[in-house]
């Protein structure tokens, strides 16, 4: 394994998955950290995690475990993979993990860089832009588990604990590698391990990954990839690429508890024309529904697309959670997802396209998931993916809540097979 990487969730790790398949490299995406050893031909191994959102010391004991798994396999770099919002809080988990793994590889001068210009993430002075819009003005500010009220993001590592935080600014950047790697180099010697970097264009994600060629440890969001495939090929070190995918045939459901915006609107979309099964937090808490009642409606309409969604505007969120611990509301989400995509599978489901973070982590989790092979891309940021679930192939697309075009689920039943 050439480049080993570390997703604090399973929708953010199979976007990072999708950028290194298409610059060239074959990639497994593992579901949890491997009892055993990678597959031969693995050059990126993504150890998926479900870190985003625990305790930060729990962040960085499974992020340390994911770890000591790559350095096993041989790696010669490493990445740690979190949301291009930057999803996370005051107290972690994104500065603890990215220092507790600096410390075990000696790194310094390590590169944060959330931004996906592309996808309309972009770094400048420091502060992180979800299109036009500062992040804390984005609807990030509004977040169930991670608001985002700073767009800053030094201040924001700063706030969560550690050594300084430096900044690599936009007129280093766009001087080109040498400039950055020299920069890198000059900041290596700094008490500050991380290291915001401006970042405005995919052309800037390039420069910087051909400037952390010889860096043994990057972060930030997929865009950090762009880069990273190149500098393997350079050396001599890729093969051939992924292996060709093979569709799977037999009945798909969707599933969606993402309240972002883009979901919300391709649920909307997919109700034109397909059934959808809207769920409340009430009708979860008060019984009147039920991973069975839903997985008998799913029954009824196999032949439509069927979709059961949780997804609701921020204020009906915000309304339903008032007063109401939310630990263990989000067990409540969770859990009747993860017990539905086991009874679906049960009952023959052989494609699954789910949308939302922690929903995807859920239902892979239930499942029983171990490794899953990386496709042609749906949308940007978001694969194609083939396992195994109870002896049978299971297509699978995980989604981040904000991606993917309104017609999402729909093209993503039809990319995973008929």
């Amino acid at each position: 394994m050439l480049l080993g990487c570390i997703g604090d969730d399973f929708t953010g790790s199979s976007d990072l998955a999708n950028t290194l398949a298409r610059g060239g490299m074959a990639c497994v995406q593992f579901c949890g950290v491997p009892d055993g050893p990678a597959p031969e031909g693995c050059e990126a191994g993504i150890v998926a995690l479900k870190t985003r959102s625990v305790p930060a010391a729990e962040a960085v004991a499974a992020s340390l475990r994911a770890l000591a798994w790559l350095r096993a396999q041989g790696c010669r770099q490493y990445l740690f993979k979190y949301c291009s919002t930057f999803d996370s809080t005051p107290e972690g988990n994104i500065a603890p993990v990215a220092r507790a793994l600096a410390r075990a590889l000696d790194a310094r001068a390590v590169p944060v860089a959330p931004a996906f210009p592309a996808l309309g993430r972009s770094v400048y002075q420091g502060h992180l832009f979800v299109g036009d819009r500062l992040l804390s003005e984005s609807g990030m500010e509004a977040h169930p588990l991670n608001p985002m009220t700073d767009p800053d993001i030094r201040r924001w590592l700063d706030r969560q604990g550690g050594a300084p935080v430096a900044h690599l600014p936009q007129a280093v950047v766009a001087a080109g590698r040498e400039a950055i790697r020299a920069r890198l180099a000059e900041l290596a010697a700094d008490p500050a391990p991380l290291v915001v970097c401006d970042t405005v264009a995919d052309a800037d994600l390039v420069e910087l990954g051909a400037a952390a060629a010889d860096r043994v440890l990057l972060t930030g969001g997929s865009g950090i990839a762009l880069g990273l495939p190149e500098n393997f090929r350079a050396a001599g070190a890729i093969r051939g690429g992924a292996a060709p995918w093979r569709p799977v045939a037999g009945p798909c459901v969707a599933l969606s508890g993402s309240c972002s915006t883009a979901t919300r609107a391709q649920v909307a979309r997919h109700e034109r024309d397909h059934p959808v099964l809207q769920v409340s937090l009430d009708d979860l808490l008060q019984g009147r529904m039920t991973p069975a009642a839903a997985m008998d409606w799913i029954a009824a309409h196999r032949e439509g697309l069927p979709l059961v969604s949780t997804s609701a505007a921020p204020d009906a969120v915000a309304a339903a959670r008032e007063g109401r611990d939310q630990a263990a509301l989000s067990a409540a989400f969770e859990g009747f997802f993860a017990e539905l995509a086991r009874l679906a599978v049960a009952d023959g489901t052989r494609r699954l396209v789910v949308a939302g973070g922690e929903t995807s982590g859920a239902v892979v989790t239930a499942l029983g998931l171990e490794a899953l092979e990386i496709g042609p891309e749906i949308d940007p940021g978001v694969p194609a993916m083939r396992t195994e679930a109870r002896g049978q192939p299971l297509g699978l697309a995980l989604k981040s809540g904000n991606f993917g075009a309104e017609d999402f689920f729909a093209k993503a039943a039809e990319r995973l097979g008929r």
